[in-house]
């Protein structure tokens, strides 16, 4: 047999193993992580900024009475993701402002403080409930 097929054959048979690869990858980041890649994506789409923060600071606005989100416990390694009011934030040191999505910087940070649209209300309440409901109907 002539080397250049056979150079072809073993390209396209590593192309193949490189698809299934990928595809086996895809459908485990998309049917057994229990759609948490949705949550993050809707927790993010009620923030309109985004900051890393130390997680000592993290907790301290735990301890003043801020929630942690849900989907941030649920990825490894884990995060904790809090919505704060934009008054607050000015006075956590060590603030670094990161793209608001599923981004490097997003994915790096430990703890990342949000800033809702709506400030008055943070639409915590409302979206916790969501996502209780949706995770109590297995979705």
């Amino acid at each position: 047999m002539d080397s250049r097929l056979v150079e072809r054959m073993e390209s396209r048979a590593r192309a193949v193993r490189t698809r299934a690869a990928i595809q086996k990858w895809n459908y485990r980041q998309r049917h057994l992580a229990g759609g948490v890649w949705f949550r993050l994506r809707r927790i993010l789409a009620d923030a309109r900024a985004a900051y890393a923060i130390p997680d000592e600071e993290a907790r301290r606005l735990l301890g003043e009475g801020y929630r942690l989100e849900e989907p941030g416990g649920d990825v490894e390694p884990g995060k904790m993701l809090l919505f704060v009011d934009e008054s607050r934030l000015s006075a956590v040191p060590g603030l670094r402002a990161i793209p608001v999505g599923l981004g490097p910087e997003f994915l790096a940070a430990s703890a990342v403080a949000l800033v809702a649209f709506d400030d008055a209300a943070h639409g915590r309440a409302t979206r916790q409930e969501s996502c209780e409901f949706r995770h109590r109907r297995g979705r």
